[in-house]
């Protein structure tokens, strides 16, 4: 009897995505428990220590101008990670197992071996760069005061955005993208905005970094997703 009911606490016990800020990730957008919205930009970067000195103040002028050509809040955040190559080594062993010239197959061997030991040893790190774009529809001045309220008034658990209301607040941020996605351009930034497998990957990643560096997500169509 205790059992049961000891079983019975532990099941009530709040699922980890209660206490996430995300309600659902859905056509390459974010959408929070608040009934905002986020698009994730990855870009690339730039050596700003090997530029000249005009080449220097050229891009602080153009990154001061695209700043102050927005009229919204963008966050930007660098993400440093350890190197995963266990992809890599993967397709060296099976390269290995097919190879037919035991020298190839000995020297593939001792390839794979040498990578490993170089990623483990030198603790090789990578780092990637992203913006995220937000759309708040408290933040749109095109609607009175008590429409763009009662849009966010919500229970935060149990919100689930309508197709329609989605799509008018999936089209507001789609012009943020645009706008700060042209400005990152201009800079000589390469941009691309992350899609629903890869915002879901990112997420995985950031909220579990031992678990994700030694366990990949994979493909999120075969994912088994548990609704709160």
């Amino acid at each position: 009897m205790q059992n049961k009911k000891a079983l019975k606490k532990i099941n009530k016990k709040p699922n980890t995505q209660t206490y996430l800020p995300i309600a659902e990730i859905r056509d390459d957008v974010v959408v929070l428990k608040d009934g905002t919205l986020r698009a994730v930009l990855i870009t690339s970067s730039i050596n700003f220590s090997l530029k000249s000195e005009d080449e220097q103040n050229a891009t602080i002028s153009s990154y001061v101008g695209f700043l102050n050509s927005l009229d919204f809040p963008i966050q930007i955040s660098v993400q440093s990670r350890r190197l995963q190559v266990k992809p890599y080594l993967e397709k060296l062993m099976d390269q290995e197992k097919k190879q037919t010239n035991e020298l190839l197959r000995i020297q593939t061997a001792d390839y794979r071996s040498f990578i490993e030991e170089l990623v483990d040893i030198g603790k090789i790190m990578t780092k990637k760069y992203y913006v995220i774009v937000p759309y708040d529809p408290l933040s749109n001045n095109k609607k009175s005061f008590w429409s763009r309220f009662k849009e966010v008034v919500k229970p935060a658990i149990s919100l689930r955005l309508k197709d329609e209301r989605f799509k008018q607040r999936k089209d507001g941020l789609e012009m943020r993208v645009r706008q700060v996605s042209s400005g990152l351009e201009n800079m000589g930034l390469s941009v691309a905005q992350l899609d629903t497998q890869s915002l879901i990957e990112l997420y995985y990643n950031t909220y579990n970094p031992d678990i994700a560096f030694a366990e990949q997500l994979g493909d999120i169509e075969k994912q088994q997703i548990e609704e709160l």
